[in-house]
């Protein structure tokens, strides 16, 4: 099979089930390698409820690292009602939440102020727009489930599948699949599209511009794509996921299979059959013109780039497989027996325990390369490869919008640092969210010290 490798992320989902039924709501079942299992002893306690009190503002200037840091106090954690495991934060890492409970309910509290009580809150569905504005969740009354978008409660239903809310990239639409009298459709901005036998877990997909939608639905015994609202015929074998736009949203794939036989069907049109495709490597060039994917003959396991097969191994990172910015370059995690490593633009480069999930990745202007990798117990940072300082965890690398800079989280002993540029400093409890740069020199990141969370923001001098 495709090796499925770890990363720290930053994006953390909800444990707490609704209160009736679940069968229809499904669980991320993807196998964890030794990796991540360190990730997961190590991860810090700090998702945890917190209370939403008056900003303070503490400034130090690191004068080794020239970096100036501001922490500004948003949140203090609160272990009386928080529900463990719930704590979310948007993707621009200004937000926060989590679920709370009180006697028998439930309810989500929103950078410190809590939403109406509820019986239970779906699993899976409570997801922040992608800049972080708008919040939306499943809900329940009794057996009756239904959406709560922006503290606003939409139509009840019988089911609200998990993992099938979504905003659109411009965050002005939304949808989600929902289910009546035994019958599942997607509800498209408050309206109820055509009805089908099921849908397909987490398949429904806006396109970058936000213009069309996509998903999976079940045709009698055969699952098919719909796409801006046409299903694709079912001639060309039954659609397995991994429905994927191209970035300029003008083209659309996706994973299908006949008999015993994958393979990737692009434009409407089959590709070579395999006796598998890797399930979530399916990826198009930033320029929309190139595709990538893994696929298995026997049992070797290689890329095709374009319709060529690159070397075989014996597996292929699941999600690893990118191009780089301009396009030009392809780089992707392979396997060798117990070892990994990268391969970038056709060469491997050393082998290693285990390479972090999200990694490798390339820099803005395509000439760098990052990614972390485990030695034994230990963690550690490649960066054009050269390894940097090992830890016990480290988390996904960002790079500056110039390429210049490249930051991310670590884990020596008991304290959570930040590492700039190799450099580290600022020792925290724990981190959450994701690091994002606001300009080539500044960026900032959630972090907690002791019970208390803050907005950090970090300047490189």
């Amino acid at each position: 099979m495709s090796v499925k490798v770890a990363r720290v992320s930053y994006e953390f989902t909800l444990h707490e089930m609704w209160g009736g039924s679940v069968d229809e709501l499904g669980t991320n079942g993807r196998q964890k390698k030794r990796c991540l299992e360190m990730l997961k002893k190590s991860m810090p306690l700090w998702l945890a409820a917190f209370i939403l009190c008056i900003c303070m503002t503490a400034r130090a200037e690191e004068g080794s690292s020239r970096r100036l840091i501001s922490e500004k106090l948003i949140a203090q954690i609160d272990y009386s009602s928080w529900v463990q495991g719930t704590f979310k934060a948007s993707p621009d890492s200004k937000r926060v939440a989590y679920v709370a409970r009180t006697g028998t309910k439930v309810s989500v509290v929103v950078d410190g102020k809590a939403g109406k009580q509820y019986d239970g809150i779906g699993k899976d569905t409570f997801i922040f727009s992608p800049d972080g504005k708008h919040v939306a969740y499943g809900a329940s009354i009794g057996i009756n489930q239904f959406i709560v978008l922006d503290g606003k409660e939409e139509k009840q239903y019988d089911g609200i599948a998990a993992g099938s809310l979504a905003f659109s990239p411009d965050c002005k639409r939304f949808a989600y699949a929902a289910k009546a009298s035994n019958k599942w459709f997607v509800v498209m901005d408050g309206k109820e599209q055509k009805q089908y036998e099921a849908m397909g877990k987490g398949s429904v997909v806006f396109s970058p511009d936000s213009m069309r939608l996509a998903y999976m639905a079940q045709i009698g015994n055969k699952w098919t794509a719909v796409v801006d609202g046409k299903e694709e015929k079912q001639s060309k074998g039954m659609v397995k996921g991994d429905l994927t736009f191209s970035p300029d949203s003008k083209r659309f794939a996706y994973r299908a299979g006949r008999d015993n036989n994958e393979f990737v069907v692009v434009d409407g049109k089959a590709g070579k059959q395999y006796d598998g495709i890797g399930v979530g490597t399916l990826v198009f060039s930033p320029d929309s013109m190139r595709l990538a994917y893994a696929a298995k003959v026997a049992n070797k396991w290689f890329v095709v780039i374009d319709g060529r097969e690159e070397k075989q191994y014996d597996g292929i990172g699941t999600g690893t497989s990118i191009f780089s910015p301009d396009s030009k370059r392809m780089a992707y995690v392979a396997a060798i027996g117990k070892k990994m490593f990268v391969v970038v633009d056709g060469k491997e480069e050393k082998q290693y325990d285990g390479i972090g999930e999200g990694t490798p990745i390339f820099s803005p202007d395509s000439k760098r390369v990052a990614y972390a990798a485990a030695v034994r117990n230990k963690m550690l940072m490649v960066l054009d490869g050269k390894e940097g300082k090992q830890f016990d965890v480290t988390g996904w690398p960002v790079f500056s919008p110039d390429s210049n800079h490249l930051a991310y989280v670590a884990k020596a002993s008991d304290k959570w640092v930040m590492v700039v540029d190799g450099k580290t400093r600022n020792e925290y409890s724990g981190f959450g969210g994701w690091i994002v740069f606001d300009s080539p020199d500044n960026f900032h990141y959630l972090a907690q010290k002791g019970n208390n969370i803050y907005l950090v923001e970090e300047r490189i001098k």
